[in-house]
């Protein structure tokens, strides 16, 4: 869900907006999957801030439906990549290939990669960081999902094995019957 925060009672606090500061801050600290979330003050005695809130909902809704062009999140995701290179795990390289929207509410985007489970979470942590940065996309939680695309170079088999070890992967085909021919010559003809 698009993510917002009310701090009620602000009247008590004399106006000291550089305590707002500080709970955005201890906020992204304490909530980290959504940096950025908005943090209104509102007095409900006096009535003050409540404009104030309705367009901070406004705009994490707006947020929270934002779709992203595949071309422009493409683009962001070669220079996130070139500026952070994905770490070498047992000696072999992670190859990431392209990264698409899947859905929005909340914005969840799938990365195609050589090999998805070998992705550390620090790498996706910055990933997230860097797109919520890139694409203004604070306060919501952003979602990527690792996918392996197939390997065109894997041995594939042809027909499933049975399990059961005493009938052999693939049946026979039966033999087709005599195929029909028109010719009056032929041995077929009806």
């Amino acid at each position: 869900r698009a993510r917002g925060s009310a701090v009620n009672k602000w009247d008590l606090m004399g106006r000291k907006f550089s305590r707002v500061a500080a709970l955005r801050t201890y906020a992204d600290h304490l909530l980290p999957q959504v940096k950025g979330m908005p943090i209104t003050a509102v007095s409900g005695l006096m009535g003050e801030g409540i404009d104030r809130l309705m367009s901070s909902i406004e705009q994490a809704y707006a947020v929270w439906n934002r779709r992203v062009p595949t071309a422009s999140l493409n683009r962001w995701f070669e220079q996130a990549v070139d500026a952070n290179p994905p770490p070498a795990v047992s000696g072999r390289r992670l190859k990431l290939n392209y990264i698409t929207q899947a859905k929005a509410r909340p914005p969840s985007f799938v990365l195609f990669c050589s090999r998805a489970d070998a992705v550390p979470e620090s790498y996706r942590r910055y990933l997230v960081n860097s797109m919520r940065e890139f694409f203004e996309l604070p306060g919501t939680p952003v979602r990527i999902t690792l996918r392996e695309k197939a390997n065109p170079f894997a041995p594939t088999l042809k027909r499933p094995a049975v399990a059961d070890g005493l009938t052999p992967p693939w049946t026979p085909r039966p033999p087709s019957p005599p195929k029909r021919c028109a010719s009056p010559l032929s041995p077929f003809r009806r």
